[in-house]
């Protein structure tokens, strides 16, 4: 199976990435590495981030950024191309450092309301000792439990659920739930 299972990559990867990222737009990572910066011991092949929404020229200089630092973009095309056929069409694009093709960064531009939600509630989780932002640990679980649902998914949450249960609000997750329902299931 291609995945990446040593934390030590994958937040060095991350933190990279994500600093770069940073110095252009707000991003939040979101889905499987939120687990896997919490503790849970499995694997990935990549970090999914959705960023907000930014202008072509912005775009293009935190690409070329980007491949400044030795990433590379998967899909091997220019920035506009990029910019206009994936992101603005809502298809994500990847990233990987040159010469190691795993992990990849996934990236998509926030699709609706919900996705613009969540980068405007981001939030840094000291536990993880990883220093990027992340949408919320109730985002992560609800997202998991009401729209993914797939064993993996289910199993995420519930570790979630498990490292911070002191912490989480069910009344979010609940609420954040009925979002999905309507913004992702309609």
């Amino acid at each position: 199976m291609r995945e990446i299972a040593d934390t030590n990559i994958l937040k060095t990867f991350c933190e990279h990435f994500c600093s770069i990222v940073d110095k252009y737009c707000k991003y939040i990572i979101v889905s499987g590495y939120v687990a896997i910066a919490s503790g849970r011991s499995r694997g990935t092949e990549d970090i999914d981030m959705i960023i907000e929404h930014i202008p072509l020229e912005t775009f293009r200089k935190l690409h070329e950024e980007l491949l400044k630092e030795n990433f590379i973009c998967v899909q091997d095309l220019e920035a506009e191309e990029l910019y206009k056929d994936y992101l603005e069409e809502k298809t994500s694009i990847r990233y990987h450092k040159k010469e190691q093709y795993l992990p990849e960064m996934e990236i998509k531009f926030a699709k609706n309301p919900l996705d613009n939600y969540q980068i405007k509630t981001r939030q840094k989780i000291p536990f993880t000792q990883v220093d990027v932002w992340f949408s919320s640990i109730e985002m992560n679980i609800a997202f998991k439990e009401e729209y993914l649902k797939s064993e993996k998914d289910l199993e995420d949450a519930k570790h979630l659920r498990l490292i911070y249960k002191d912490q989480i609000d069910e009344e979010k997750i609940s609420g954040i739930k009925l979002l999905i329902r309507k913004w992702k299931l309609n």
